[in-house]
């Protein structure tokens, strides 16, 4: 395993983490639409896969460290897929949708390993997949590694006095530093982490022992997170220091304002304190990053990190961006139905 390892930017992570993560969102569309054509996009991707992540059939070869090969069945940007499969087959239950995911998830569970979650992103890639197939088989343990998991990689990226993530071990303070010398908190990187936590919170069971233990971080983030958006609605790259990398990001702060949003709809977060926060995110969301073509735009390219001076502008758009838009979307349409 390499915490150094850096998202990559080609084909190989935009099939399966950027490409999955764009699925998480469509279905959630799906759910709030009940539009079919979002649902047979979902199943026509997850049937062109094979109802698969990385492909190897031999486990010896199975490997955890960041990699695009068909070998990488345990790095977590090949596991967001499941999501989707599992979503698809509660829609229809089929054992081939999520034989896939059980195997590769069982095994995982059966090694005495607990680093299997070293960056930010993977908390949203894979945390949903284990309160889903818990849901989906009844057995406890996908809960138990959920949070032994959850642990280590609080113990290596959490910042308790921030209530925020760095985006792995690289980049915790003071060994790292924004160009202004504070701690560089990703946005897209919490992004991850807050929306992972909102859909894992979504469907954990109300009597999980860890549950207050999710539920208090979800809100410490939230706090933190509202402290730092810009009075435009949007997040900036770099969360507490806005100059290192300035103006919007949409990946980061759809991601945020759906967690937002989740939170309000559930009662996890109160609605005096938060809805106007989610609120004005929605608003840079619709009236800033939605082009008039229905483009997604000033989506951070793949990264894994806020660069000064790189160019995100109305034509930057990604696939995991659109995802993340559409997660937000989602529950702004149940906030409405509500009122």
């Amino acid at each position: 395993m390499n915490g150094s390892s850096r998202e990559p930017r080609h084909a190989g992570h935009a099939q399966q983490g950027g490409a999955g993560a764009y699925h998480t969102g469509n279905m959630a569309a799906y759910r709030v639409t009940g539009n079919e054509a979002y649902r047979r996009y979902s199943e026509a991707w997850a049937e062109h896969n094979g109802w698969q992540g990385a492909k190897s059939p031999d486990r010896a070869r199975w490997r955890l460290s960041y990699g695009e090969t068909d070998e990488h069945v345990l790095f977590g940007d090949w596991q967001v897929c499941f999501q989707t499969y599992a979503d698809l087959y509660k829609l229809a239950p089929a054992p081939h949708k999520i034989a896939r995911a059980r195997e590769v998830m069982e095994y995982q569970m059966a090694t005495p390993r607990s680093d299997y979650w070293w960056w930010a992103d993977g908390l949203y890639m894979v945390m949903p997949v284990m309160t889903k197939l818990h849901g989906i088989t009844g057995e406890r343990q996908y809960l138990a590694k959920l949070h032994e998991y959850f642990e280590y990689a609080n113990g290596i990226m959490y910042d308790a006095q921030e209530g925020l993530y760095y985006r792995d071990a690289n980049y915790v303070y003071p060994g790292h530093r924004s160009v202004n010398g504070r701690k560089d908190f990703w946005s897209r990187g919490n992004g991850w982490v807050f929306a992972g936590l909102a859909k894992v919170l979504d469907e954990l069971p109300a009597d999980d022992p860890h549950r207050d233990h999710y539920v208090a971080r979800f809100r410490a983030m939230a706090a933190a997170l509202k402290a730092s958006q810009q009075p435009q609605g949007y997040w900036t790259r770099s969360l507490v220091d806005p100059a290192h990398a300035p103006g919007p990001e949409t990946s980061g702060t759809a991601f945020f304002t759906y967690g937002l949003l989740w939170g309000v709809n559930h009662g996890v977060l109160a609605r005096a304190d938060y809805l106007p926060a989610a609120q004005r995110g929605w608003d840079y969301l619709v009236n800033v990053a939605l082009q008039p073509d229905g483009a997604v735009g000033y989506v951070q390219p793949i990264g894994d990190r806020a660069i000064p001076g790189q160019v995100v502008d109305k034509h930057s758009t990604a696939h995991f961006g659109v995802g993340a838009f559409l997660l937000a979307g989602a529950e702004m349409a149940r906030l409405l139905e509500r009122q």
